[in-house]
């Protein structure tokens, strides 16, 4: 019998579990253990409208405070989990008592690459990837300065977008020879990168960063190429990784993020695991999939909280993600690694077009851009594996979903 839950994390997936245990009348308690101050939050909004001052940190929170007021529910916050003792089911924390769980749900995610080089210790340095990183990087961000933001894949990209709106002078540095290279097309590439040097960014292509400079503050990037750019600040947004630690430690299996089944159940029966910390099977690709996103964080808190409950479910979906720049949503529905052929749907100079992947005649995703009919319609081909033609998939007469067979 399952009389304990601890959930170990306070990200998006986190809250997501919280909330499926309830709306599945889970009637034992629940402990969120988390390392930030924070009630569990969506992080997408903060390279994006919280960046911008659009919207505040309390729009953030996956469910507000008042969804945890709740005899049941355990909220211990700013806290650090050392280690799993998996034959004695409890957890060590930093600086507190052991918790004891029936069942046990990591939902660790990930945290930012960091880039080795001198100078990343300088004032105004940043990396993105909590509130408390969007708030010393927006105390920064004054019309006027001169930003530097190292990585154009999507999180440079929004912020680069934000800053140029908000009047800085923004230049971006990429090792690679296009932006969003590890996601995208070349054609997708392209169409971002005019759109944002027609805004008034700067590119530097092909092109590493050497140190950055300053005495107390930064002052100046010195590319791979010796040139001194100017810097008022520098935004390093270079990928993230998954936090394995706590599942390595518990002798778990991790290969590129903590394995679990397609029910997000570990080699330990007790033990479930969610979210960017992940790897799981995907049976519409075939392979074991790690994915950064929203989506995956909270449909594989859907079916950890739904088979703890003692249902039988099973994730499989096909993975999508999203980013805002400017007034460009691009919708992404599938993984294009390993393409053959792409069709161009639409006219790119209208600014709304989708870019469509195929292997073997099957569609296996989709780049929506300011076209998200495409972008829905587009999940159940690729679910099916239905065979088309290049000619119907370019005609942006026909909608996709008279596609289906």
């Amino acid at each position: 019998m399952t009389n304990r839950v601890v959930i170990a994390g306070a990200g998006h997936a986190a809250g997501q579990v919280i909330a499926s245990l309830r709306q599945h009348k889970f009637d034992g308690d629940i402990v969120l253990v988390g390392d930030e101050p924070h009630l569990p939050y969506q992080r997408p909004p903060l390279s994006k409208k919280y960046l911008s001052g659009d919207i505040s940190a309390d729009r953030l929170l996956v469910k507000p405070e008042s969804f945890y007021d709740d005899p049941a529910v355990k909220l211990q916050l700013d806290s650090r989990i050392t280690s799993i003792d998996r034959d004695g089911k409890s957890l060590q924390v930093e600086e507190g008592e052991n918790i004891d769980y029936d069942k046990l749900v990591i939902a660790t995610g990930s945290r930012v690459r960091h880039l080795h080089i001198e100078g990343t210790d300088l004032g105004s340095v940043h990396y993105l990837r909590n509130i408390a990183d969007v708030d010393g990087i927006r105390g920064d961000m004054d019309a006027g300065k001169k930003l530097v933001v190292i990585g154009a894949g999507y999180i440079g990209l929004e912020v680069a977008a934000v800053a140029r709106l908000a009047g800085l002078n923004v230049t971006v540095i990429e090792m690679a020879d296009r932006v969003m290279s590890r996601v995208v097309s070349p054609e997708t590439s392209d169409f971002y990168q005019i759109e944002h040097t027609d805004q008034g960014v700067r590119f530097c292509l092909s092109t590493g960063v050497s140190s950055l400079n300053g005495k107390r503050r930064i002052k100046s990037v010195t590319t791979s190429e010796d040139e001194v750019i100017p810097a008022d600040l520098v935004v390093i947004g270079i990928g993230i990784q998954p936090n394995t630690e706590l599942a390595t430690g518990a002798g778990l299996d991790v290969d590129n993020g903590i394995v679990v089944d397609d029910h997000c159940r570990t080699a330990d029966p007790d033990i479930y695991a969610v979210g960017d910390c992940t790897s799981h099977p995907n049976a519409i690709y075939d392979r074991r999939l790690r994915l950064e996103s929203v989506h995956n964080a909270v449909e594989q808190a859907k079916t950890a909280a739904a088979n703890i409950c003692g249902q039988d479910v099973t994730y499989n979906q096909v993975p999508w993600f999203w980013s805002d720049q400017y007034d460009l949503k691009l919708q992404i529905a599938g993984l294009s690694e390993g393409y053959d052929d792409v069709v161009i749907r639409g006219n790119p100079a209208e600014r709304s077009f989708s870019c469509l992947y195929l292997r073997e005649g099957r569609l296996i995703a989709v780049d929506a851009i300011n076209a998200p009919q495409d972008f829905v319609q587009s999940k159940k081909l690729i679910a099916d594996h239905v065979e088309m033609t290049t000619e119907s998939l370019a005609d942006p007469a026909t909608p996709l979903k008279d596609m289906v067979a």
